[in-house]
């Protein structure tokens, strides 16, 4: 019998491909179904954002902050402002802070169901991606009723919010937190026990809780390996550490446990949430009480001369920062998220650093992936949850 030869053979995977999740280009060399090795290639969305905060005053970097990782803007913009609120030395409101937590828990719920969604749909599950992003839907309507835009609210501001809660806000969000956990059971009817699901992600891109750690990675990927790392448990901030909830971890490090965490997770949010709600009164401050950082109320500015110049002034000039660096980190859908913030006194950054977990993933990816299959290939890039606006920024 004629002994059967094989041949190396290198593949593009991306930067067009659906399931890279963005422009992220993968060099596979594989021996038949099986990968030898694998090269990430970063960089084909590079946007320059931190380079370009520079040029912005303090306000107006919020904006670009919330695109660099597109499905997290009020943890990234919530994290922006706790590093020069920290440089600034404001303490703010304690409703203010309340709201912040409840925000930035509905933007963890919403990441990870469009995680859910596109995660199931590459390994086949199509219906799940359809039920995710019907719930998610309705955490973009809040976004509207806050701010009047979907996906980049930008409502979280330096100083405090950019104005205060809307009319039902409450009711609206307490339907929503009503009905999602019984969605969440059927979600995880569809793929919880789903034997096609079970063998596509149990036991594939495996990392142990030491590598995780030295590969950096935080967030789901490092709770999966029994990494219980989170900061809002190690970091408090926002007087977290007086919100009662459960850091979900799983000893596996596979894709099926990184699917377990995000689900636990989101249980965990709405219980958050609801005791955010609890605290969060319908009406009172949603900014701190400082001129030189907070404009005016607009019946004010139409009635009063100093109001008027106030107002102009913070507007066309921006505030300044004291001298200083400061790095406030918080708990993103990803993990750790923070920026680097550092000022020379002026109304302008002298640099902006972001400490961008989605590159960290990429990192460890040619670990997750040498040895499997290549269709596991799909299935690891989903499950480490990667936005390339966060890498490439």
């Amino acid at each position: 019998m004629a002994e059967i030869k094989t041949e190396v053979m290198t593949v593009n995977m991306g930067p067009q491909h659906p399931s890279t999740h963005g422009v992220l280009r993968l060099v596979l060399e594989l021996d038949g179904e099986t990968v030898l090795s694998a090269a990430p290639t970063i960089g084909f969305l590079h946007t320059g954002i931190e380079k370009t905060t520079e040029q912005k005053k303090w306000q107006q970097v919020i904006p670009l902050v919330e695109r660099m990782d597109y499905l997290s803007a009020q943890s990234n913009s919530m994290a922006f402002c706790l590093s020069v609120e920290r440089l600034l030395g404001v303490e703010i409101p304690q409703r203010v802070r309340d709201i912040r937590v409840l925000m930035a828990e509905l933007q963890r719920i919403n990441s990870h169901l469009v995680w859910l969604g596109t995660h199931g749909m590459e390994v086949g599950a199509v219906s799940v991606m359809l039920y995710c992003f019907g719930e998610r839907e309705l955490l973009l309507n809040m976004n509207e009723m806050i701010a009047g835009f979907r996906m980049f609210p930008s409502y979280m501001r330096v100083g405090g919010l950019r104005e205060d809660l809307p009319r039902g806000f409450h009711e609206v969000v307490r339907k929503f937190l009503g009905t999602f956990p019984a969605k969440l059971d059927t979600f995880e009817d569809l793929l919880t026990k789903n034997e096609i699901y079970l063998k596509r992600t149990q036991g594939v891109g495996v990392i142990s809780a030491d590598e995780a750690v030295a590969y950096g990675l935080v967030g789901p990927i490092a709770r999966s390996a029994g990494v219980d790392y989170d900061v809002r448990k190690y970091f408090p901030y926002l007087g977290y550490e007086t919100y009662d909830f459960d850091v979900p971890t799983r000893p596996t490090g596979d894709v099926y446990g990184r699917y377990q965490v995000r689900v636990a997770e989101m249980r965990e949010s709405v219980k958050i949430c609801l005791q955010a709600l609890d605290r969060i009164p319908p009406t009172g401050a949603f900014a701190i009480d400082d001129p030189r950082i907070t404009p005016p109320p607009k019946d004010r500015v139409y009635t009063e001369m100093e109001a008027l110049i106030q107002h102009f002034l913070i507007y066309s000039q921006g505030f300044t920062v004291p001298a200083g660096e400061a790095y406030v980190p918080v708990e993103g859908p990803r993990g750790e998220q923070g920026f680097y913030v550092v000022s020379d006194g002026a109304n302008r950054p002298w640099r902006v650093k972001s400490r961008a977990p989605s590159l960290l993933a990429c990192q460890a990816l040619e670990k997750l992936i040498v040895g499997g299959l290549i269709a596991d290939v799909i299935a690891v890039i989903g499950s480490i949850d990667v936005v390339m606006g966060d890498v490439d920024r």
